[in-house]
């Protein structure tokens, strides 16, 4: 009969499943073969819609943090209990060779099914084995004795440093410069010389950095796939052939430079997920025509390699843009790397990353979020932003407001200004448009303040229809609302 583990055993494994994790780290890094990844994209798949409805709307970008900490702790969860039936091995035999040894291979075994990567998982198993190996099991003196707190004090050391080092140098590493982006560089001189002058330089202007750029995925890790290895199928109801091109294929089509402005629809009013770059890329029409597509629902479902899945009409998808560069340089890996596709005046999240299959359909079916609730492929609602940097007092008494303003494809014709609570309006100063349908404005607003009052803006689209009042929460079609600030001066 097995006996309920005593505090010390639990503490123990606990131990043991830190250094399982650790040691994956360490030999992984921040990857798809972290031990952690899968788990997490499990985590991500299996929760319900209303449960990530309710995250996006209270807790907002900081909500995959609560994800993350708990696939990791089922990955801490998942070692530890190969450690603690390692101890009771060594507890029952008597030998730490031969419950080391198991803990190992049951850590491999583990790491190799959780991660598909069998090399890498021998970074999870030799800590835990070397942990089991060396643990003080005497409960009357659970310590180590020196020559052991020094071997796991190496082994601990080592994971320990490499966790942190990865950290530090977590990022898209160091981005060249992307095929056929001769004329990029002007069209971001064009966009800085279009810029309103701000006094505030944390403002963004027209074009954001590549880094500064708004991130979502469903999941924590991001696929890493090279140029080479990518390639991306038009399959299905085709009235031809199924087509396959790889990089080379896509990257020597005609190339375009586009400004276009992507915005999440799981951000609140006056969030800062909304952002512009020059992406550099080709249109999709040609290819769809080289297929002939066929299918009773003209809709398509859109397959990125990370499990996303979106479906579009077939015309809407026609004006679709395959992408793989961004303000001159190469999409890094959290944009999608090699290629994604680019949809003017739709939602950033259906704007699908490593993009690797195109279905022609027969009958339409749901996309991910429109299998938790969400509407999936609608277009952008029309904001006017006004952030923190936006509102700065000015040396001669003044104050100055500053943002930004976007309707997807309808365009921004003004931006209005109330700084009485919306009983009166003014209009802005906006920025010389940039080429392109589906592009944001800057707006800026200077005034004599007279004591604490509300600020409310709000954009006109081209069509001259003014930005809804009604307030509503992102899911499931956006936010809506004027943005409305109280300022004391």
């Amino acid at each position: 009969m097995l006996q309920r583990p005593t505090g010390h055993e639990l503490r123990l494994a606990a131990l043991g499943g830190v250094s399982g994790v650790a040691g994956s780290y360490a030999v992984s890094g921040y990857t798809p073969s972290f031990v952690v990844a899968p788990i997490d994209a499990l985590v991500v798949s299996l929760t319900p819609g209303a449960v990530v409805q309710f995250v996006i709307e209270n807790v907002g970008s900081a909500g995959h943090l609560l994800h993350i900490a708990l696939s990791l702790a089922l990955a801490v969860g998942l070692f530890a209990g190969v450690t603690l039936a390692g101890l009771r091995l060594v507890d029952g035999a008597g030998s730490r060779l031969s419950g080391g040894l198991l803990s190992g291979l049951l850590s491999w075994v583990a790491a190799t099914a959780t991660t598909g990567a069998p090399l890498l998982a021998v970074g999870a198993a030799a800590p835990v084995g070397l942990f089991v190996a060396l643990a003080p099991l005497d409960r009357t003196r659970p310590r180590f004795d020196a020559s052991r707190r020094r071997a796991i004090g190496a082994v601990a050391g080592f994971a320990g440093v490499s966790a942190v080092t990865g950290t530090l140098l977590r990022d898209d590493g160091s981005l060249a410069a992307a095929p056929n982006t001769a004329g990029v560089e002007e069209q971001l001189q064009a966009a800085e010389g279009r810029s309103l002058s701000v006094n505030n330089a944390d403002l963004t202007g027209l074009v954001s950095g590549v880094r500064e750029f708004y991130n979502t995925d469903i999941a924590e890790f991001d696929p890493e796939i090279t140029a080479e290895e990518w390639s991306m199928t038009i399959t299905g109801e085709t009235g031809a052939d199924d087509l396959t091109v790889d990089y080379g294929d896509v990257t020597g089509m005609p190339a375009e430079h586009r400004y276009l402005t992507l915005r999440c629809v799981g951000e609140q009013l006056n969030g800062h997920k909304l952002d512009t770059a020059v992406w550099t890329g080709t249109p999709i029409a040609p290819l769809l025509d080289e297929v002939d597509p066929a299918g009773d629902c003209d809709c398509v479902l859109l397959r990125g390699e990370d499990g996303y899945f979106v479906r579009y009409p077939t015309e809407v998808l026609r004006t679709g843009f395959l992408t793989w560069g961004m303000n001159g340089q190469e999409l890094p890996t959290s944009h999608g790397h090699p290629v994604r596709v680019l949809i003017p005046g739709h939602w950033g999240e259906t704007n699908v990353k490593w993009l690797t299959e195109i279905e022609l359909l027969d009958e339409p079916v749901d996309g991910y979020w429109e299998r938790r609730g969400w509407q999936g492929t609608g277009t952008v609602t029309t904001v006017a932003k006004l952030w923190d940097e936006g509102i700065t007092p000015l040396s001669d008494g003044r104050m100055e407001l500053a943002g930004h303003a976007y309707a997807g494809l309808r365009g921004i014709q003004r931006v209005e200004v109330s700084t009485d609570g919306g009983d009166s309006w003014t209009d802005a100063t906006l920025s010389e448009p940039l080429p392109g349908d589906d592009v944001w404005r800057q707006w800026r607003h200077r005034y004599d303040p007279d004591g604490a009052h509300e600020v409310v803006v709000r954009a006109v689209d081209r069509d001259g229809n003014v930005q809804t009042e009604a307030e509503s929460n992102p899911a499931p079609t956006g936010a809506t609302g004027w943005v409305r600030r109280t300022i004391d001066a």
